[in-house]
């Protein structure tokens, strides 16, 4: 999430965004959910789930519910002289399948 006011990067916090920069904030809504803030004794961890619909979305069929969309995402699973595995996650039902 990116600030309106400044463009820069949003933190979760409390039940709002706000803005490091220059403190705006903003409501969190019920698709940032799945954000997941993690307290410790001197420093806060924010861990964003794959989950939420910040990853880049293409034309993909599922194979379990025929969806026609899907998030996308590139991770390097071999070898570093080995092309990366595209891989996939359904909009619909959440079935996760690669490419190689």
């Amino acid at each position: 999430m990116f600030c309106e006011k400044c463009k820069s990067l949003m933190i979760p916090s409390n039940g709002v965004w706000k803005c490091k920069r220059c403190e705006h904030e903003k409501k969190v809504d019920k698709k940032d959910k799945k954000i997941i803030t993690t307290i410790r004794e001197d420093r806060e961890t924010v861990v964003i789930d794959e989950e939420v619909d910040t990853l880049p979305k293409t034309k993909a069929r599922c194979s379990e519910c025929d969806n026609n969309e899907a998030f996308w995402r590139l991770q390097q699973t071999r070898a570093a002289d080995e092309p990366e595995t595209r891989i996939y996650r359904c909009t619909e039902c959440g079935h996760t399948w690669r490419e190689y």
